[in-house]
Formats: structure tokens, C-alpha cells, sequence
């Protein structure tokens, strides 16, 4: 047991680092977009080409996962994001960057699977939520304190926080290759009999509204997040600090929310009720981000737009969770390629929507997590499970 804790911590810890990484760049990319004077359609189609690679090497990394071993597809996925960063920060165009994103969605596609696998591995059925809900917190906290992190780096040089993730990344992968021990192979499952296959589940009532609503919200959460840093440069000239303040103060109250209101908010609302009125909260809010001039009611509105979604995605997984019993690596496979798909999509639309006007990408997310808002009042909750509440 002794033995399991520490190798969960050590993955835990590479989990971290990777989004620590992932979250310190974001303040100074608007600097360096400036720099080499690249457009708004540009950067949100280097977002995208991370989560494209992400996509499409994900299935293949899966099977790697198995065929490969887990501690080795961690420390080859920790190497690669420390080769991304570093020619982020030494990239001086466009050909170069869009490489490093592209390697960073490769190694996110190696890290993801690896670990996930790692920690079914050295848990059992009785443990593995809790375990799971700590790699949840490994992630956010990466990006909580990214930021932040990446903003006072930036003070020195806007390259300095690329350096200092592909240094922390090199730092995980040797500190795996020295701690962690291959582990057993997990074969405790739960047996199914007669479970429906075939990628047509996704259109079945039960499912379908669900893995829209991920669709939807991950998509204009993408189209929000990936171009807000230049928004706020161009439109207020905020500064590299400036950004991280903002981001990492909405990471954080978003986290408070999760920690200490979403478990008391889902029993009072239900999952469909609190994804309601979360979309309602944050198409208001990405509106408003586009009216809001001073800088007080800027932090305020970016601050509680990253609440909506921070208890919108939880709500919508723990809701796939509750509702598919036997199918449970089917909706969690499901729930991740609809938000990749959102995360390639969304950005690359509103990148090109920021070249024509600074607010456009803003009214393009509030019009698409609008259609959200509609969907969720035709979702009905199955008859079977409104029956097994009563």
C-alpha cells in the first residue's frame, strides 16, 4: 500500500508539472504573438493544432499504453512536452511554433492515457474514484498556479516561462525513471452481459443531449479562452502580470466553488438544473466581457465566467457517470473526444473571428452556448433512473 501511495504521488506530481507547464505560458503568448507579429487567426489555429494532435494520436497512445507499458509512455509523453516548450521559447517563426504545439498535443496524448491506465493499475474498483478525483486536482492546481507562475517569469523574459516548463518536464521524466516501477497489470472487471457496441450509442436519447452539451460548452469555453489573452491585450493592453492575476484568480475561485459548493449544489439542483443555470451564468458573462471597460469589472467578469464552467463539466461528467451503469469506458472515451473536438474547432473559428473584430469571437461563444441553454431544457432525466430515486 505504502508502495502504491508513493507511485500515485509520483504520478500525481508529473501530472502537475505538465499543466503547471501547459498554464505558465498562457500570459506571455499575446507578447510573443506581438513580437513575430502574427495574427489572431494564427494563434487560435496553433491552439487548435495542440488539440488536433491530441485527437488524433490519442487511440493510437492508447494502444501503446497497453503494448508499451505505462512508465514508459509517461516518461517518453514528459519528454516530448519538454521538447515542445523548449522550441517554443527559442521559435522564431511561425513553422517553428506550430510545431511545438503540435508536439505538445502529442505528448499530452502520451501523458493522459499513460497515467489514467497507471492509477486503474494500482487501485481497485472501491478506490479508483477517489484516486481519479486527486488526479482531477493534480491538473486544475497545474493550471491554478500556471499563471500566475508564468506572469512573474515573464518579468525577466517573456521566453524565460517556455524554459522553465521544458526544464520541469525534464525534471518529471527523470524523477519517473528513478521512482516509478512498471505496475501489474489490473484485471478486476466488471462483467457485462449482453452490452451494446458500436459508435451509434452516441445518438441514443440517453446519451446524445449530454455529449452535445460537452460539445457545446467546450467549444465556446474554447473560443473564450484561447483568444482572451489577446483580447485584453489589444483591447486594454494588459500586461503579461495583468493576465496571469486575472486567469489564475478565476482558476482559483473556480476551484473554491468545485471543493466547497458542487457536491451541495448537485443535490440541491441535480446535474441538469446546476449545467442549466452554470450555461446561463457564463453566456451572460462571456457577453458582458465585451461591454466591462474598467479594469475592476474586467477581473470580476473573468473571474466568475470561469465558475459556470468549472461546475458545468463536473456536473455533465458525474451526470454520464451515474447514467451508464455498464458503459462506463464508453462515456468516458465519448466525453473526451467531444471536448477535443470543441477544443480544435472552437479556437480556430474564433481566431478567425478576431481578425475581423475584437469582440466577435465573444458573441460567436455566447451564441453557441445559447443553443447549450435550449438543449438543456428539452433534457428530460431517464424514466428508469426518475423511477430508482423514487
Amino acid at each position: 500500500m505504502q508502495k502504491q501511495n508513493r507511485s500515485l504521488a509520483v504520478v500525481l506530481m508529473n501530472l502537475f508539472i505538465a499543466f503547471l507547464g501547459i498554464g505558465l505560458v498562457i500570459p506571455v503568448i499575446p507578447t510573443i504573438m506581438n513580437e513575430l507579429d502574427l495574427s489572431g487567426s494564427v494563434v487560435g489555429n496553433m491552439v487548435a493544432a495542440f488539440a488536433l494532435m491530441q485527437l488524433i494520436v490519442s487511440p493510437i497512445a492508447g494502444r501503446w499504453v497497453d503494448r508499451f507499458g505505462r512508465k514508459r509512455m509517461i516518461v517518453i509523453g514528459l519528454i516530448i512536452f519538454g521538447i515542445s516548450e523548449f522550441l517554443f521559447g527559442v521559435g522564431k517563426t511561425v513553422e517553428v511554433l506550430f510545431i511545438s504545439r503540435m508536439l505538445g498535443g502529442v505528448s499530452a496524448a502520451f501523458i493522459m492515457p499513460a497515467v489514467t491506465a497507471f492509477i486503474a493499475d494500482i487501485t481497485t474498483l472501491q478506490t479508483r474514484p477517489k484516486a481519479l478525483g486527486y488526479m482531477s486536482a493534480a491538473i486544475s492546481t497545474g493550471f491554478i498556479i500556471g499563471p500566475g507562475v508564468g506572469g512573474f517569469l515573464a518579468e525577466i523574459s517573456t521566453r524565460a516561462p517556455f524554459f522553465f516548463a521544458a526544464g520541469l518536464a525534464l525534471f518529471a521524466a527523470i524523477l519517473s525513471i528513478i521512482t516509478l516501477k512498471e505496475p501489474e497489470r489490473n484485471t478486476e472487471q466488471v462483467v457485462v452481459a449482453g452490452q451494446k457496441a458500436g459508435i451509434k450509442r452516441i445518438f441514443t436519447p440517453l446519451y446524445f443531449i449530454a455529449f452535445m452539451i460537452i460539445l457545446i460548452s467546450s467549444f465556446g469555453l474554447a473560443a473564450f479562452e484561447s483568444l482572451f489573452s489577446l483580447f485584453v491585450d489589444h483591447k486594454f493592453s494588459f500586461t503579461p502580470r495583468d493576465i496571469a492575476i486575472m486567469i489564475t484568480g478565476g482558476a482559483i475561485v473556480g476551484a473554491i466553488f468545485q471543493v466547497a459548493f458542487f457536491d451541495r449544489l448537485m443535490k440541491w439542483m441535480g446535474e441538469i438544473r446546476l449545467i442549466r443555470y452554470s450555461l446561463i451564468v457564463s453566456t451572460v458573462l462571456v457577453l458582458l466581457m465585451t461591454i466591462v471597460s474598467s479594469y475592476f469589472t474586467i477581473l470580476l467578469v473573468t473571474i466568475t465566467v470561469f465558475v459556470g464552467f468549472d461546475l458545468m463539466r463536473p456536473a455533465v461528467t458525474t451526470y454520464l457517470s451515474r447514467i451508464a451503469e455498464n458503459e462506463q469506458g464508453f462515456v468516458a472515451g465519448m466525453n473526451s473526444m467531444f471536448t477535443s473536438i470543441g477544443n480544435v474547432v472552437g479556437p480556430m473559428i474564433g481566431g478567425i473571428l478576431f481578425d475581423l473584430n475584437l469582440n466577435f469571437p465573444f458573441y460567436f461563444a455566447t451564441i453557441v452556448l445559447s443553443i447549450g441553454i435550449g438543449l438543456t431544457f428539452a433534457w428530460k432525466e431517464p424514466a428508469h433512473l426518475t423511477a430508482k430515486a423514487m
